[in-house]
């Protein structure tokens, strides 16, 4: 979670695509101290067309909307129709850094208000694009949401909110669902057990490595209380029948909070093709096997999650 791998992307020598989108930067919301922006990518294609809500990483301490790694991505998703939000929010552990000897305890209270803070103005932000829909010609009932990191945490708490009907979730229309999840490395975090679903979710894309020491591939929990990772959520998803699709990349690390969005494209133009225009219900497992990565243990306990992330 903590790394946003600026070295990662100058190595691959990522680069923004010729076609550049018109952008504009709108201010969605005031929350206190905080003036949030997002930033519109505007598809050249005419008409109404479906928009990609998107949340960086960064630990919940640091990262940029419009930071230049992104820009592949975005160009992909404009070329490919879709307007694209990228979305300042609220960083809930952006001082955790600067406090001496803090406890797990205090480490999980942090964290569970940041991913919420973080969650409602992801609401807010959705509320605006749904507000201005009309003048930006996008098709309410083809918002999609990605998240990298830290972003992929909040994009799925987001879908179980909504799913839930929880009070952040009411600032949107009552009839209002995402039409998609994208998560690079993403999972659920849960203060009171197994994350349960009112609602069915929109269909979702899990990408994650099983050698993930910073967002949970699986299961790491403390009494009820941590994360739930793709590899424990596709179980209940597999046994309700609920459309989605598990990238599952053996051995790898939590690089892969920005690999997929310059590697797996034509995975996820996919996904928005079968399974968010064609709404067809289809639960797919794609197990990846890289002779590159060696074997190592994947069995992580939940301090090793704590010392990835917060040990100083």
């Amino acid at each position: 979670m903590k790394h946003i791998f600026y070295i990662l992307f100058l190595f691959l020598g990522i680069t923004a695509s010729a076609a550049t989108p018109e952008k504009h930067t709108h201010l969605y919301a005031v929350k206190g101290a905080d003036s949030l922006y997002l930033d519109h990518y505007i598809s050249p294609v005419e008409g109404k067309r479906p928009c990609m809500m998107f949340v960086f990483g960064g630990g919940f301490v640091g990262g940029q909307r419009d930071n230049e790694m992104y820009s592949k991505y975005f160009n992909f998703l404009t070329d490919n129709g879709y307007d694209v939000v990228s979305i300042d929010y609220r960083l809930g552990l952006k001082s955790l850094s600067s406090t001496p000897d803090i406890s797990m305890k205090d480490v999980i209270s942090l964290l569970n208000n940041a991913i919420n803070i973080a969650v409602e103005d992801l609401f807010s932000a959705t509320l605006y694009v749904i507000e201005n829909a009309d003048e930006w010609q996008i098709d309410t009932r083809q918002i999609v949401t990605s998240g990298s990191s830290a972003g992929a945490i909040t994009v799925l708490q987001a879908e179980n909110a909504l799913c839930n009907l929880t009070p952040s979730a009411a600032v949107l229309p009552a009839d209002f669902r995402y039409a998609g999840v994208l998560s690079y490395a993403g999972a659920i975090f849960s203060l009171k057990g197994e994350p349960k679903w009112k609602r069915t979710p929109a269909p979702i894309m899990f990408f994650h490595g099983s050698a993930d020491r910073q967002v949970p591939y699986g299961k790491a929990t403390m009494f009820g209380i941590g994360f739930y990772g793709p590899k424990f959520l596709v179980k209940e998803f597999n046994k309700q029948e609920w459309p989605h699709w598990f990238y599952d990349i053996e051995y790898h690390t939590h690089d892969i909070a920005g690999l997929p969005m310059f590697q797996n494209h034509n995975e996820i133009l996919t996904f928005l093709t079968d399974f968010v225009k064609e709404r067809r219900p289809l639960t797919i497992t794609t197990t990846v096997r890289d002779k590159a990565l060696k074997k190592v243990d994947t069995k992580f306990k939940i301090m090793d999650y704590f010392e990835a992330n917060y040990a100083r």
